[in-house]
């Protein structure tokens, strides 16, 4: 009579792992937006959320791991992909959310990191990959007006969605001109209207 194996532990949705990973990623974001990207420590962020060092490095390897998946996680509810069944007001609706959230106190930590990680190489690495995947993400806005006749099919979406966002971030960083209520509206019309009258050229 052979020994039944024993079954395998299921792990809850939800249970310690989840917990531990809420907790260090709001703890990350806590010293992010109150110290900046560049005073940002493990044991700082691991102190906050109550856990060991050793834990967040078994999960997250670094700090530039770490700040992505913060930086992840804030932009997914803070800035999310519209679908009103149009591109006009999709590319209207992810600018203002995107204004929102560049107005809030993370969002001006997340745009300051850009400036910060210029002198990082690891930080420039984990900042590439934070907006390579918010735009990846967002690209399919462009791919639904492709898919209903609102866009030829060559249309760059990551390069739309860049000349969408990079003024909001400028205003951000900068803080030379306030991001204006209607700034988002004009800008998405500036970007069909380029898309489009590219498309009328050829």
């Amino acid at each position: 009579m052979t020994e039944e194996e024993p079954e395998p532990i299921r792990r809850r949705p939800g249970g310690r792992a989840a917990r531990v990973r809420q907790a260090v990623l709001a703890a990350a974001m806590e010293v992010l937006t109150e110290e900046g990207i560049a005073r940002l420590s493990i044991a700082e962020v691991a102190a906050r959320a109550g856990v060991n060092e050793t834990t967040v490095y078994r999960r997250w390897g670094s700090r530039e791991k770490l700040v992505l998946d913060a930086m992840l996680a804030g932009s997914d509810e803070g800035i999310p992909v519209p679908d009103t069944g149009a591109v006009r007001t999709d590319l209207a609706a992810f600018a203002h959310a995107l204004a929102d959230y560049l107005a809030t106190p993370t969002g001006r930590s997340v745009a300051r990191a850009a400036s910060l990680s210029a002198d990082d190489p690891d930080l420039a690495k984990a900042w590439q990959a934070f907006w390579k995947s918010r735009l990846d993400q967002a690209g399919v806005i462009v791919s639904r007006a492709v898919e209903r006749g609102e866009l030829p099919a060559d249309t760059d979406a990551a390069l739309a969605l860049e000349l969408l966002c990079s003024p909001l971030q400028t205003r951000s960083l900068l803080g030379h001109r306030p991001i204006e209520p209607e700034l988002p509206q004009r800008l998405a019309d500036l970007v069909l209207d380029g898309l489009r009258g590219r498309n009328q050229m050829h």
